[in-house]
């Protein structure tokens, strides 16, 4: 029988091709997003459900708990993104209290607590053998503001998940992306000379793609993964260590 997987900012870029990849293995597949006219194309072009949703609104996730269905096999916490590059970044001057603090919670909203509030609202609906996914960052190791911030935070605040859905059966982990193409994560703002320091920052001399989170996400959520749970699994190609 169909899993029901649930995949929020699934409109584009790595939500995109998680959703692509679950729905190829004949899942069912929800995706949310707060652009009405895109998710609608997306789910079009995806064979998908798309469900307008913003993560960060606790009466629109009440909604779609209410609507998704008797059970969330796997859901996977995608919504997010740099807010700092949705304005003038240049002119987020330290001395500007009221500024920094908007920009600051605005990337904690969009990178945190969407993960936090989506989680809690279906929690009830994941049942034994179901993940919860969340997509983090190699930000989160090297500092990168509040955005690396927010992303350090989901990867703690995905240790409380873990051991409160633990006993139920059910695993909870982060994919720590690094640089991946074909997204607009950057929104037209990358160089080329950044783009060949992302690269060459890499072993494997490649940059990352959508597919490859896809592909990790799936293995997360299969019965081979059962007993990964806790943890942040990185996906930069060696651009980030661990040992």
């Amino acid at each position: 029988m169909a899993r029901t997987v649930l995949v929020t900012g699934g409109s584009n870029g790595i939500g995109r091709a998680i959703a692509a990849r679950f729905a190829a293995a004949g899942e069912r597949v929800v995706i949310t997003g707060r652009d009405q006219d895109k998710l609608k194309a997306a789910a079009a072009e995806l064979g998908v459900e798309g469900v307008v949703c913003d993560g960060a609104v606790p009466a629109q996730l009440a909604d779609l708990a209410r609507d998704i269905g008797p059970a969330v096999h796997v859901l996977v916490n995608n919504a997010g993104g740099n807010t700092d590059f949705e304005i003038d970044a240049t002119r987020q001057r330290s001395d500007d209290l009221e500024r920094l603090a908007s920009g600051w919670r605005a990337n904690l909203e969009s990178n945190l607590m969407t993960a936090v509030l989506t989680t809690q609202a279906v929690a009830d609906l994941i049942p034994p053998g179901g993940s919860v996914i969340s997509i983090g960052s190699i930000g989160a190791e090297r500092g990168s503001g509040s955005y690396g911030a927010a992303k350090a935070a989901l990867a703690a605040w995905n240790l409380t998940a873990s051991a409160e859905l633990g006993p139920r059966g059910v695993t909870a982990n982060v994919i720590s992306a690094g640089y991946v193409e074909g997204t607009d994560f950057f929104r037209d703002r990358l160089t080329s000379a950044r783009r060949d320091a992302l690269i060459a920052a890499t072993h494997d001399k490649r940059p990352g793609r959508p597919e490859d989170i896809a592909e990790t996400a799936m293995f997360l959520a299969s019965p081979g993964a059962r007993h990964i749970t806790a943890q942040v699994i990185h996906v930069n190609g060696g651009a980030h260590v661990t040992r």
